[in-house]
C-alpha cells in the first residue's frame, strides 16, 4: 500500500527495543517450545501447516495489507476473489479436508462459501442417502453448485421445532411444496444466501396426509445456474450490514409454493413413501443431532484457536510495553538507566492474561476428547447402537455454550489489557472480535443450549437415584453417572486442603468439581420435583448446572491428559511428546492447575453453597493461584509462541513475533487513505470538500 506520510527514517523507539525484550523472554523459558508445538499439532499436521502457509502467504490474491481500510463492498469483492482462488488451489493441489482447514484458518476471512463447506456439504454427507450423495455431493464438492444451510428464520432461531416454513407432500405429483406462510417464515441470517448460493438445504416442517412430522431437511435449487437469478417464486436478498462478518452475504429467503421432487428430501434416517405419503420415522429421534454434535465439536476446537490468537497478541504486547517505574523493584538497563516496568510484570496483568493461556490449552484437550468420543459414536451407530448420543449431545451443547462465552469474554479482556492501543484496528482485535462474536448465537443461543444439557443431567440424576445398583455398572464409563453416584453415596463431602499446595492435588480438584455439579443437580431436581417449581422459574439455576458440568469436563479432560505415563500404550503421537518430556509436563501441569484454580475462584460461591469449601480454604486457594502466576511468568511468551500463529493471521501490530510494535503502528498509520486527501476548510465554499493529495 501507499504511504501518504513520510516518517523521519532516523527515529526509532526508545530503549529497550521490542525485539530485544522478546528475545530475553524466550530465553527464560523452562521448556522446549518446539515440543509443545508438536503436542498441539502433531508431526504430520505441522508439515501440512508449513506447506499450506507458504502457499497462502506467497499468493498475491490473498494479500491483506489493505484489509483494515476496506468498506463492505470492497470486502465482499475481496472475499469473492479469495474464494475463487482458493477453489483453484484446492483443485490444483488436491487438498484434503485437513489441508483446506489450514488454508481457511490462515486466510482468516469469513466468506460467502463458508456455509457451503461448513454446513451444506457436511449435512449432505451426514443425512443424505447414497443416491442423493451421488448427485448433489459430487456437484457440491466440484463447486458446480454452491450451497447454504437455511434453518434460522426471521421469527425463530433456537426453537427449531417452531420453524414456520412448510414442506407439504403432494402425492399426485410425488413432490413437496415448500412455502413461507408468514413474513416471519423468511429464512434469515443464512450465510452465503444473499448473493452467492445456487442451492439451499432448507429446514421445513414436514406435512403429509394431514399430519405434522416436525422439521426436516430438503434440498432446494434457488437460483438459475446460468443467469444466477432467483428462480420464480423465490425471493432472496442480503440482510444488510452486521456487527461483523461483513465479507459474507448473509441472506433472507421467502418461498411462494415452490415444488421440488420427493427425492430432494434428505432421507438417510426418515422417508416419505411415494404416492401413499406414509412417513417412516428414524430409528432414533435424536439422530439428526449427529451433525450438530460434530459442528459443536469443531466450534470448541475453534475456541482454542480464538483464545490462543487473542492471548498471543496481548502477551507479546505486554512484554514489550512499559508503564510506570516500580519503586520497590526498579528496572535498569546495562548502563544503569532506570526504565519503566514491563506491563507483563504487574500481577493484575498476569491475573487477566495467564488464565486465558490456560483456557486455550484446556479447550485443546477437550476438543480432542470430543472428537474421539464422536468417532466412537459413529462406529457404534453404524451397528445400530446409539447409546452415546444423548450424553454426547448434552455435553456438546453445554460445551459450545460455555466455551464460546468464555472466548468472547477473554478476547475482550485481552483487548482491554492492551490499553488504548487495543482500541485501534491495528491491534488485530477489532475485526477478529466482530467476526468471532456470532459463535455465541449460531448453532443455538448459548443460554437456550444450556437447557438441553441440564435436562439430560437431571433426567440421569433421577434414573440413578431410582436404581443406583443398576447404574453402578456404568461407573467410570460415563462421567455423569460416576459423579452422581459418588454424590449420592457421600453427599456431605468436604474439601481436605489445609495448605495452599494442597490445591495442586488433581484428585482434590476433580472431587471439588464433581461435588459441586452433583449438588447443583440434586438441588434443582428437589425444587422441581418436590417443591413443584416451574422450569421457567429455574432457568438461572439450570444455566449454572450446565456451566458446572462443562467446567468439570474441561478440568477432567485436562487432568486426564496429564495423568497418563510412559508405561501405558498411547496411540496419540502428540500425547507421547508430553509424557516423555519432564520439563514440558511440568509446565503443562502448572498451566492445568492455574485453569482449575482460576475457574474455582471465579465461581467460588458454588463451592461455598455446597458446603465443600470453607472461607479459610478459599483464602488458601487464592494464595496458591497467585503463586501459579509467578511460576508461569518466565514461560508466558513461550507458551503463546507454541501456538504458532503466524503474523499474517494475527494481522496485529501489537502481537508481532519480532516485537516491532511501535514501528509497525506508525507505518500502518501512514497508509490510512484519509492521509492522502486535502480538505477544503473554507466555510463559505461547498465545492470540493476534499481532494486527493498529489504524491
Amino acid at each position: 500500500m501507499t504511504s501518504y506520510i513520510k516518517i523521519p527514517s532516523h527515529l526509532k523507539p526508545s530503549d529497550p527495543q521490542g525485539p530485544d525484550l522478546l528475545t530475553q523472554e524466550r530465553k527464560s523459558a523452562t521448556f522446549d517450545v518446539k515440543e509443545l508445538t508438536l503436542l498441539l499439532y502433531g508431526i504430520k499436521s505441522l508439515e501440512r501447516y508449513h506447506r499450506i502457509l507458504n502457499i497462502i502467504e506467497n499468493d498475491p490474491v490473498f494479500d491483506k495489507s489493505n484489509i483494515y481500510f476496506m468498506g463492505r463492498n470492497e470486502l465482499f469483492e475481496y472475499a469473492i476473489k479469495k474464494e475463487k482462488r482458493l477453489i483453484q488451489l484446492i483443485k490444483e493441489n488436491k487438498w484434503t479436508v485437513e489441508e483446506l482447514q489450514f488454508a481457511e484458518w490462515f486466510l482468516d476471512m469469513p466468506g460467502p462459501l463458508g456455509s457451503h463447506r461448513g454446513m451444506f456439504i457436511p449435512t449432505l454427507i451426514g443425512q443424505g442417502t447414497e443416491e442423493q450423495k451421488k448427485i448433489f455431493l459430487t456437484l457440491a464438492k466440484n463447486y458446480q453448485i454452491i450451497g447454504c444451510y437455511a434453518q434460522t428464520e426471521l421469527g425463530h432461531g433456537s426453537n427449531v421445532q417452531g420453524l414456520e416454513t412448510t414442506a407439504t407432500y403432494i402425492p399426485e405429483t410425488d413432490e413437496f411444496e415448500i412455502h413461507s406462510p408468514y413474513l416471519t417464515s423468511s429464512k434469515w441470517w443464512i450465510g452465503g444466501l444473499g448473493r452467492t448460493a445456487t442451492h439451499a438445504i432448507v429446514m421445513a416442517q414436514l406435512k403429509s396426509n394431514g399430519k405434522d412430522h416436525g422439521p426436516h431437511p430438503f434440498i432446494v435449487q434457488i437460483r438459475d445456474l446460468e443467469t444466477h437469478l432467483p428462480l420464480p417464486g423465490i425471493t432472496i436478498g442480503d440482510i444488510g450490514p452486521k456487527f461483523g462478518f461483513n465479507a459474507t452475504d448473509n441472506g433472507f429467503m421467502l418461498f411462494e409454493h415452490i415444488r421440488i421432487p420427493r427425492f430432494n428430501m434428505l432421507s438417510k434416517y426418515s422417508q416419505v413413501e411415494k404416492t401413499t405419503g406414509k412417513y417412516i420415522s428414524p430409528p432414533n429421534n435424536k439422530l439428526n443431532y449427529g451433525i450438530m454434535v460434530l459442528i459443536r465439536s469443531v466450534i470448541v476446537s475453534g475456541v482454542r484457536v480464538a483464545l490462543a490468537r487473542a492471548v498471543t497478541i496481548s502477551i507479546r504486547y505486554s512484554a514489550v510495553r512499559r508503564q510506570f517505574i516500580d519503586k520497590d523493584e526498579p528496572k535498569k538497563l546495562e548502563d544503569g538507566r532506570i526504565i519503566e516496568t514491563s506491563v507483563l510484570d504487574y500481577t493484575t496483568q498476569q491475573y487477566r492474561l495467564f488464565p486465558v493461556i490456560a483456557q486455550s490449552y484446556a479447550c485443546f484437550f477437550t476438543s480432542k476428547a470430543m472428537v474421539n468420543l464422536y468417532t466412537e459414536y459413529t462406529k457404534q451407530s453404524s451397528d445400530g447402537n446409539y447409546s452415546l448420543l444423548a450424553d454426547l449431545h448434552a455435553s456438546s451443547s453445554g460445551l459450545k455454550s460455555l466455551t464460546t462465552t468464555m472466548a468472547v469474554e477473554s478476547i475482550e479482556d485481552c483487548r482491554r489489557a492492551c490499553g488504548g492501543h487495543g482500541y485501534s484496528s491495528f491491534s488485530g482485535f477489532v475485526k477478529f472480535y466482530q467476526d468471532y462474536l456470532p459463535n455465541t448465537t449460531w448453532e443455538g443461543d448459548n443460554y437456550v443450549l444450556t437447557q438441553q444439557t441440564a435436562r439430560y443431567l437431571m433426567k440421569t440424576f433421577r434414573q440413578v437415584m431410582k436404581n443406583p445398583e443398576k447404574h453402578a455398572l456404568k461407573i467410570n464409563k460415563n462421567p455423569t453417572i460416576t459423579y452422581i453416584l459418588q454424590y449420592l453415596n457421600e453427599p456431605n463431602q468436604k474439601c481436605t486442603a489445609t495448605t495452599p499446595l494442597d490445591f495442586n492435588n488433581q484428585e482434590l480438584q476433580l472431587k471439588a468439581f464433581r461435588h459441586r455439579v452433583a449438588y447443583l443437580i440434586a438441588n434443582a431436581v428437589n425444587q422441581i420435583d418436590n417443591q413443584k417449581k416451574s422450569w421457567n422459574s429455574m432457568l438461572v439455576e439450570i444455566n449454572r448446572i450446565s456451566r458446572a458440568h462443562c467446567q468439570y469436563l474441561l478440568v477432567q479432560n485436562f487432568i486426564t491428559a496429564l495423568q497418563y505415563n510412559s508405561h501405558q500404550s498411547i496411540e496419540d503421537e502428540s500425547l507421547n511428546i508430553l509424557y516423555n518430556s519432564k520439563s514440558l509436563k511440568k509446565v503443562m501441569t502448572t498451566v492445568c492447575n492455574l485453569f482449575v484454580l482460576h475457574t474455582m475462584e471465579k465461581d467460588i460461591g458454588d463451592f461455598f453453597e455446597s458446603d465443600y469449601l470453607t472461607s479459610s480454604q478459599a483464602r488458601l486457594l487464592r494464595i496458591q493461584l497467585y503463586s501459579l502466576l509467578k511460576e508461569i511468568r518466565p514461560n508466558a511468551v513461550s507458551l503463546v509462541d507454541a501456538f504458532l500463529i503466524p503474523d499474517s493471521l494475527l494481522s496485529s501490530a501489537l502481537g508481532r513475533y519480532d516485537g516491532k510494535i511501535y514501528e509497525t503502528m506508525i507505518d500502518w498509520a501512514t497508509k490510512e487513505p484519509l492521509n492522502g486527501i486535502t480538505l477544503n476548510v473554507n466555510l463559505d465554499s461547498n465545492d470540493k470538500i476534499f481532494e486527493r493529495a498529489k504524491l
